[in-house]
């Protein structure tokens, strides 16, 4: 098991610890609703240094990007992010992430943490281009600060302008006395806020600057359980669930980063898909009566026949009901659809509905 530069931090701060894509990783502090809605209305940090960075260069780096990946990161200007996928050749899914341009020649890419070796196996793989490419995932340390105070309670420990910083746009400058931090305004949380990623030997000295600068604003540490109630009420995918190797982005509602404006692995036939139509779709979905969506749950019609299954749900600390998503046949797509999750022998009746879940 291996630890972030900060784990000793979060374990002398009592927080509960759990092994997580092979980290030593906080999943609570003080409980999941308390952290949440921090999270919502102040600010909240989280610890994710467990995900994994490589820096692309070289004059054909972005050639590589768009040969691998399904957004268009020719769109992209310096200072700029973008979410993507890398999409297989089986349909599916390798992994989603965000591209960072750095300059016309440097990119950076940030992973999963559990899918670190695959990716990098993935995209050296296709890697005939003479690209220059660095796994750093080891080097740094990412922290998440999120929430509507984030930029004001943080304001005091650079000079980069938080308040007016466009929504995946980053800028490189100091920030709490260490040069060179990426300053990024994303986030996977929906309440605002900012990912800042620099190298391990300055993490404790940054980590204890931003909470001297955010006690006036209630700041707190965050686990990665109210990461995941918090992503999942705005219907963000999370790698592993809602997307595998074996879902489509078409299906999962993720068309909007799949561009058929170039050529991209396997474009052809996700191209074909969306002509004809997904057969089946990733909803959302919300109880109509009192229970809990887990992963794994079964979907099932009003007969009672299984027709999908829950990839992510939970009780949700903002709306007070159970949320979930899923995939069922495109017939049940249509927000206000009727169906039914199996909560052990009850089924529960539930309602598609559009997302987000939470709207502020």
């Amino acid at each position: 098991m291996r630890n972030t530069a900060l784990s000793h931090i979060h374990e002398s701060l009592g927080a509960k610890m759990v092994p997580f894509a092979g980290y030593n990783m906080p999943v609570q502090y003080e409980g999941v609703t308390a952290e949440h809605l921090t999270v919502r209305e102040s600010v909240g940090v989280f610890d994710v240094s467990h995900m994994g960075e490589f820096h692309l260069k070289g004059e054909n780096a972005l050639a590589l990007i768009q040969k691998v990946c399904s957004n268009d990161a020719s769109k992209l200007v310096d200072g700029q992010a973008q979410y993507s996928c890398l999409p297989n050749y089986d349909g599916g899914v390798v992994d989603d992430l965000i591209i960072y341009r750095i300059s016309e020649q440097e990119y950076m890419l940030v992973v999963n943490a559990s899918n670190i070796e695959k990716d990098w196996n993935w995209i050296s793989k296709h890697n005939d281009l003479g690209v220059t490419m660095e796994n750093n995932s080891e080097e740094y340390s990412l922290l998440a600060i999120q929430g509507p105070k984030a930029a004001e309670a943080m304001q005091s420990l650079t000079s980069i302008d938080l308040t007016n910083m466009k929504y995946y746009t980053f800028q490189i400058g100091e920030f709490a006395g260490v040069k060179d931090v990426i300053v990024s305004a994303t986030g996977y949380t929906g309440s605002g806020g900012f990912e800042i990623y620099f190298k391990n030997d300055v993490a404790e000295t940054i980590w204890t600057n931003i909470f001297k600068a955010g006690a006036d604003f209630g700041i707190k540490p965050i686990g990665l359980a109210a990461r995941d109630t918090l992503r999942l009420e705005m219907g963000y995918c999370l790698y592993g669930n809602d997307i595998s190797d074996t879902t489509s982005p078409i299906e999962a509602g993720l068309g909007w980063i799949t561009k058929f404006t170039k050529d991209f692995t396997n474009s052809e036939a996700l191209k074909k898909e969306k002509e004809r139509g997904a057969e089946r779709k990733l909803v959302a979905f919300e109880l109509d009566e009192r229970g809990i969506p887990r992963h794994d749950y079964d979907i099932v019609d009003g007969e009672g026949r299984k027709i999908g299954i829950v990839t992510s749900g939970t009780q949700s600390p903002c709306l007070g009901k159970g949320i979930g998503l899923g995939y069922v046949p495109t017939i049940f797509k249509d927000v206000g659809s009727k169906i039914y999750i199996q909560v052990r022998k009850k089924q529960i009746p539930a309602t598609v509905v559009k997302l987000p879940f939470y709207k502020k």
